[in-house]
């Protein structure tokens, strides 16, 4: 076991993981958040699965259900919020587990449901609880990364959210069939009590960390503007006071609702316009899923890559977040797809260049704000995205619903895909507008 001294540190000679760690113990950590991020997804999806076998037993009709969906959405906002000043409070170790505990014991009780109100209740406590995942899991990475790899690492542990998105249409199907809706939910929700043994058992922060080599400690604080001397706590009022804060929010307020629309109506939009059976394993968002894997990695290499080879990091930040943004931008022409493929290649490339502008826009959090406040900055851009996420579905269905009753719905879709098209864009612009060169704050 390696002790680390905080008083020898020394980064000068410091240039890349290769040259100086004898181990990679921070990958262990990505691992474990990337299983959390697994398990948040595949908790939070269970119930649109369950939805046909629930409808049947307790009479829900299409306004129930989207009552459920929303008491979700709503607590999920009010969480991030919270949340991520709570887990700048406590620590990641403690936040972490305090939120995983209360989304996997609301994912149990759903079990216990026994109305449609009940359920409603129990979609808000898991939405409060789910909140801290993301907070805790970008302090984290900035805890464990210095700024060159921490795109990279949050690639790689959010590519968990897509991995959940197709491990539940497998596993929940599987324990519906054999033991019911009840122990769907129950076996689901324990998962999340495995997974805190693993994050109680091996994760510390890295000056508490006796696994930690010296060398690897030396290079995860080699970003010398974050000596780990001087940290110290912002006022939460003060974070509204400067651009970068707004700079975060207008970018994910902006374009996390995209990525809401990709998940909840791709299966709605193949179905309608190509005739896709959804009763049937669907290859086209199968792919569509894959494709977003690929992009969260390789969008989170492609900012850290360029800073290896001198760029500095708001230039290699703001240039990869511009070209996907460019990336999403070919979607608008979705209206002309002949077939289902070239809809599935398009949709593909969009929702992977959001998965690569997601991890680049976290990690812009943790370049322009001290440790001590990144988890309170991300769970208020988070809430500024569930915001979107809420209020853009009202425009979508007031779209499709009315190109519905015209008989032309493929028209509704248009729109919305041509703006989903031009938002990076904008968000980009805003960005750029209120953070210029992604300056590290500074708050006396």
């Amino acid at each position: 076991m390696n002790t680390v001294n905080k008083s020898n540190l020394d980064v000068s000679n410091i240039t890349s993981p290769q040259e100086n760690i004898g181990g990679s113990f921070r990958w262990t950590v990505v691992a474990l958040l990337f299983f959390a991020t697994t398990i948040n997804y595949l908790d939070r999806q269970i119930i649109g699965l369950l939805k046909p076998a629930l409808a049947d037993e307790f009479h829900w009709t299409e306004t129930d259900y989207s009552r459920i969906v929303m008491a979700f959405s709503a607590a999920y906002a009010i969480g991030l919020l919270f949340f991520g000043r709570i887990i700048d409070y406590l620590g990641t170790k403690i936040g972490y587990a305090v939120s995983v505990t209360a989304w996997s014991i609301a994912a149990m009780l759903h079990a216990a449901a026994a109305s449609t109100f009940g359920f409603g209740v129990m979609r808000a406590l898991l939405g409060l609880g789910e909140a801290g995942n993301f907070p805790a899991a970008i302090k984290t990475v900035a805890e464990w990364f210095p700024k060159k790899e921490r795109a990279l690492a949050t690639g790689v542990f959010n590519s968990g959210a897509n991995v959940g998105a197709v491990v539940a249409p497998i596993l929940v199907p599987l324990i519906l069939g054999w033991y019911g809706w009840q122990m769907a939910f129950i076996i689901t929700g324990a998962i999340g009590f495995i997974w805190l043994i693993f994050w109680w058992v091996y994760f510390e922060i890295p000056t508490r960390q006796k696994r930690l080599s010296s060398a690897e400690f030396d290079y995860i604080h080699s970003d010398k503007e974050e000596s780990i001397s001087s940290e110290k706590s912002i006022a939460w009022g003060k974070l509204f006071q400067v651009r970068q804060t707004w700079a975060f929010v207008f970018g994910k307020f902006l374009t996390d609702p995209i990525w809401w629309f990709f998940l909840f109506w791709l299966p709605d939009y193949f179905a309608l316009i190509f005739d896709l059976d959804l009763k049937k394993p669907s290859l086209p968002l199968v792919i569509v899923y894959t494709a977003t894997t690929i992009g969260s990695i390789g969008g989170g290499y492609l900012s850290g890559y360029l800073i290896q080879k001198g760029w500095s990091d708001f230039k290699a930040r703001k240039t990869a977040m511009l070209i996907f943004a460019f990336c999403v931008l070919p979607i608008i022409s979705i209206q002309f797809a002949q077939n289902i493929w070239q809809a599935v290649a398009l949709i593909s490339l969009a929702a992977a260049a959001h998965q690569a502008w997601s991890a680049n826009i976290f990690t812009t959090a943790s370049d322009m704000f001290p440790k001590s406040a990144v988890s309170s900055v991300v769970g208020i851009g988070g809430m500024a995205g569930s915001i979107g996420g809420i209020l853009f579905p009202i425009l979508v269905g007031y779209l499709l619903d009315y190109y519905k009753s015209i008989g032309n719905i493929g028209i509704g879709y248009n729109i919305l895909f041509t703006i989903c098209g031009f938002a990076y864009l904008l968000a980009w612009l805003v960005m750029h507008w209120f953070a210029p060169k992604l300056a590290r704050v500074k708050i006396e």
